[in-house]
């Protein structure tokens, strides 16, 4: 077995593969590790009891024409059949139900046709969005405009100052403030669909949301966002195949357990299977784990300590996996629910439920029968604030109250549910290799140092971070676009 490369990845969630992938295209020898036996982090796809199910994220975009993984998908001719779902989303809560599909102006026109709706503020407010998510989304589907930029795409950015104008009113500024100037502050159907939106996308409420990220993902579900048959990992495997076909080192079922700087600048890696050696490591890893892999003495940025209390401020998770028994011929669903209005957008008063197609039952298990993963946010401070008993009394809680939320905006799915399997933050570590069960990163709250690392972060000396910890983050597709340009990085730097 070789035991020495140019590139050491650690972690096969969809930054590190697309890390290790980017950097094989090049031309370097790349190992990839994971703990796992099996690839794509908080977006994989694992087996229970015979069934298949996605263990977290359950669609993602990035599947549009010259988008990232359609680009992949057409280039390593991947095995992956996508279900181009409409609606995308059903949205329910207390007497609000809006179906929201890939249309962009499908939000817009639901809210218009609500009895009373301020329509001409509505229209002001969705052209306005509209500006700001087309600049910044263009960002995404581009990468080399992100940092590390060169003389190229300066020039484009020059080019593009115009557009980047209206952006400056909204910097710094929650994503409420800029309802209430444009007079929607208390219109309340619209502050329930973004409130629930960016609890799962930005992490937190508009209130607390940096203005321009929750701009531009209220434009999540029209930019490619497809659900792939047989979950996330079907894309995460074929992506891992690529990369071994490639040439690259695929290392499951093999744990990192130490980094060792070598006296000739490179890294010693320590793991379940041996001893290797990098002149390189990027670590698909949150900065906690990161940290306790890395000698005592061993130097890091004052940012990266930062970064790692702003990760444990964000959420865990609380997962319901089921699986239903029907003859039902549809394709697959995905119900995002809201309780109460007036409480807290997490901890089973919202919940996002995903459940498989018929047409994939064959992948998830067995004729006849649908997967089903509901998940819900956990306020990692008020969990860690209890006894080990009071936390398992906490997460049932709020499991028997995301039950509630489901049974009531989806009764005629909770009728035909045979099997669940309940599961908590340490689960979702068990299943995902995300330690305590953090997920999502960092919370994207207001303030101007949300943009002071845009850039691939160094940790140190030939050591680099990915992951929906670092820019762009927080989804399958940011993730791998933040890959590709950590390895653009790597690249320049090292040659």
């Amino acid at each position: 077995m070789k035991q020495s490369f140019d590139i050491a990845v650690i972690g096969s969630g969809f930054g590190g593969i697309s890390t290790a992938l980017s950097l094989a295209e090049n031309g370097l020898s790349v190992a990839l590790f994971e703990t796992l036996n099996y690839p794509g982090g908080c977006a994989s796809t694992f087996t229970k009891s015979g069934f298949s199910f996605d263990a977290g994220a359950t669609l993602s975009s990035g599947f549009a024409k010259n988008q990232l993984f359609a680009r992949w998908i057409s280039k390593y001719q991947l095995p992956v059949q996508l279900e181009w779902i409409d609606p995308v989303v059903h949205f329910r809560a207390p007497h609000l139900a809006i179906n929201i599909s890939s249309r962009p102006e499908s939000l817009l026109d639901a809210l218009c046709s609500l009895e009373g709706a301020p329509k001409t503020d509505l229209l002001r407010f969705f052209a306005h969005q509209a500006r700001v998510a087309q600049t910044l989304w263009a960002l995404i589907d581009e990468e080399t405009l992100l940092p590390p930029i060169n003389w190229n795409s300066l020039l484009k950015h020059i080019r593009r100052l115009p557009s980047y104008i209206p952006l400056f009113q909204d910097l710094g500024r929650s994503l409420h403030s800029v309802l209430e100037r444009f007079q929607l502050g208390q219109f309340s159907p619209l502050t329930t669909y973004l409130d629930a939106l960016c609890q799962i996308t930005v992490q937190c409420n508009i209130a607390e949301a940096e203005a321009l990220f929750a701009l531009a993902t209220m434009d999540y579900y029209s930019r490619g966002t497809a659900h792939i048959q047989g979950g996330m990992g079907v894309l995460a495997r074929g992506l891992c195949h690529a990369f071994s076909s490639g040439g690259g080192n695929l290392h499951f079922s093999t744990r990192v357990k130490k980094l060792e700087p070598n006296p000739n600048h490179g890294w010693s890696l320590k793991t379940s299977r041996g001893t290797f050696s990098a002149q390189v490591v990027v670590a698909n890893l949150l900065p906690g784990a990161l940290r306790s892999l890395l000698p005592q003495e061993y130097s890091i940025p004052r940012s990266f300590e930062a970064l790692q209390s702003q990760v444990q401020s964000g959420w865990g998770a609380a997962m319901l996996y089921m699986v239903a028994k029907t003859s039902k011929t549809s394709m697959a669903e995905h119900w995002q629910l809201v309780a109460n209005r007036d409480q807290p957008f997490h901890s089973g008063n919202h919940v996002f439920s995903s459940i498989s197609g018929s047409s994939e039952s064959a992948q998830r298990g067995a004729e006849g029968f649908r997967t089903l993963t509901l998940s819900t946010h956990v306020p990692m401070k008020e969990l860690f604030s209890y006894s080990p008993n009071q936390r398992s009394e906490f997460i049932s809680q709020i499991q028997t109250t995301m039950r509630h939320t489901f049974n009531n905006h989806c009764p005629n799915w909770a009728a035909i549910i045979q099997k669940e399997f309940p599961a908590s933050p340490r689960t979702f570590q068990r299943f995902t290799g995300r330690p305590e069960g953090f997920v999502g990163g960092i919370p994207k709250r207001v303030g101007l140092g949300q943009y002071l690392h845009l850039g691939p972060r160094k940790v140190g000396s030939n050591l680099f971070m990915v992951g929906d910890s670092t820019f762009p983050g927080q989804s399958a597709l940011a993730t791998a676009v933040g890959g590709t340009r950590v390895a653009k990085s790597v690249i320049d730097s090292w040659g």
